[in-house]
């Protein structure tokens, strides 16, 4: 086992001079969280232009350009509230609708609620599970963007994420899937940094195959 890579914690929070750009970024990047909930104000259409933009930013093996966004706000989220109701009724066929009420308030969770969505060219050489981690990345991209701008996100998914009712309700087509949904708007209240995993327990660095290997051969 290679033992892991050995590097200084970065920390400057400290420091006495003026932050540059390249700190700027980093610490946006390093103090990004998940929040929920989530209120108004949700990102406005410049915003969500931003929000979007980062995302079309993400890797893409052979320009297939996979991703496939909806965006859902204002009243549309009652309709969407509806459509999650039907969703647990049809599960659940021997409870009333009343039961499922709760389902149809997460539509009202956040001012703006972005379904996640990666078209497959099975066509393609480029395999399925790169297309998806592209998807993957402009999502994480849109994270970052909706923090840097100020709001708060939550990626959700579940099983309403990948019923096939939904796909059909979002209008996805069949060469499409259904990934989850970003729900952002505005932190309820401030949160507590946090807790992050050691770095020591993820990132190692490799020198030469493991023994176990080279007797293998």
């Amino acid at each position: 086992m290679n033992p892991p890579l050995a590097l200084a914690p970065l920390d400057r929070t400290t420091a006495t001079e003026p932050l540059d750009h390249a700190d700027i970024v980093l610490q946006t990047l390093l103090s990004r969280q998940s929040h929920w909930p989530l209120t108004s104000p949700g990102p406005d259409d410049e915003a969500l232009a931003s929000i979007f933009d980062a995302a079309l930013r993400a890797p893409d093996h052979w320009n297939l350009r996979p991703w496939r966004f909806v965006v859902v706000r204002g009243e549309a989220r009652v309709a969407l509230g509806e459509v999650l109701v039907d969703l647990a009724c049809a599960r659940l066929p021997g409870e009333p609708r009343a039961a499922h009420a709760h389902r149809g308030r997460k539509a009202q969770a956040a001012p703006v609620i972005i379904a996640l969505g990666a078209a497959i060219d099975e066509g393609s050489t480029v395999p399925e599970v790169e297309q998806l981690l592209s998807v993957g990345a402009a999502t994480m991209n849109m994270l970052n963007a909706i923090h840097a701008l100020g709001y708060g996100g939550f990626w959700a998914t579940g099983p309403d994420s990948y019923d096939t009712a939904m796909h059909a309700a979002l209008g996805f087509q069949s060469s499409e899937r259904l990934l989850g949904f970003l729900f952002v708007g505005t932190p309820q209240s401030k949160q507590c940094a946090a807790a992050r995993p050691e770095r020591s327990a993820h990132v190692r660095e490799w020198t030469s195959p493991s023994s176990d290997q080279s007797a293998a051969n």
